[in-house]
């Protein structure tokens, strides 16, 4: 081999763990590269993160229907495989005259006032506005398998929560691949939850089994691109009931992180959905209402400690 071949092969290799470099640079464990899908980036043992939540529904057939939640959380590293998680939750809730179909009303009235969070009594006032604190949410995840290391990882994930609108306990079979030297991530989630609402007349019981996906390429050394979709579908009682409605839902989500923080916005609009007994009067012009909108919009900021 010349010299000039070996300087030509070094200059390859000196660029190529650049490149890497770059690539790898500003990324550290436990960041939420998603909106609402679940990855297995984990913090390592002993680290901390603190991350701030904020999502808001927006818009249904008629009227006005903003659906705010905040989630404040703090994550540590149990070991490098187990995160735990604790949350704060609140909401503020503004709707006036957002239900057209007579049937979700009392006598037959319409329009009226409704969706998630509106308690029952009020669904003939013409506006109902709250904010309020919710209640706590507690999380596990355990990393069974890493991406990093495994073709596919594997993980679950449990997160019951005790609040003023529902009391829930949500589990998840999270999937996920790397590919491209960790820049390109493939993350699907099985999604099972049984959901205890109170904030109307009667609470209701129901079960909700979703599938959650998405992709995320790192286009430049600081930021990742890419897409989110969700199957959503309810059912009637904690026992697999009847189906009372599905939807879909698409949208792209952005993230950025520094050295000491990572940033994260994503939006998913609903692209159709169907009910059926007891929930038909929840649908309109191929949407889902009644916890559901037009769009739905999500922003998180993380920062380890």
């Amino acid at each position: 081999m010349g010299l000039r071949e070996k300087k030509f092969r070094g200059v390859l290799l000196n660029s190529a763990l650049i490149g890497a470099s770059l690539f790898s640079m500003n990324t550290h464990a436990g960041e939420g590269y998603f909106g609402w899908v679940y990855g297995l980036d984990l913090q390592p043992m002993g680290k901390y993160e603190f991350e701030q939540r904020l999502q808001l529904t927006r818009g249904q057939e008629t009227g006005t229907f903003d659906f705010w939640q905040g989630r404040t959380e703090l994550e540590y590293g149990l070991s490098n495989d187990v995160q735990i998680a604790g949350y704060l939750n609140t909401y503020s809730i503004n709707a006036a005259r957002n239900y057209t179909n007579p049937d979700i009303c009392d006598q037959g009235i319409s329009p009226c006032t409704g969706g998630y969070g509106v308690q029952g009594l009020q669904h003939h006032a013409d506006t109902f506005h709250q904010t309020s604190f919710d209640g706590v949410s507690i999380e596990g995840i355990w990393r069974i398998t890493n991406p990093v290391t495994s073709p596919i990882g594997v993980g679950l994930y449990l997160e019951p929560t005790i609040g003023n609108l529902k009391n829930a306990i949500e589990s998840r079979l999270i999937l996920q691949s790397n590919f491209l030297d960790d820049r390109l991530q493939l993350v699907g989630n099985l999604v099972y939850e049984i959901e205890h609402l109170k904030f109307d007349v009667e609470p209701i019981e129901e079960t909700v089994l979703d599938f959650v996906g998405g992709v995320t390429y790192r286009i430049l050394p600081k930021l990742n691109i890419g897409m989110e979709y969700r199957f959503h579908n309810d059912y009637d009682g904690f026992s697999f009931g009847n189906q009372t409605q599905k939807a879909h839902f698409i949208g792209p989500n952005i993230h950025y992180a520094e050295k000491n923080w990572w940033l994260t916005a994503a939006m998913r609009t609903q692209i159709g959905g169907e009910c059926w007994d007891p929930g038909t009067a929840e649908c309109s012009m191929g949407k889902v209402w009644d916890g559901h909108g037009r769009n739905e919009y999500i922003l998180k900021f993380g920062m380890p400690f």
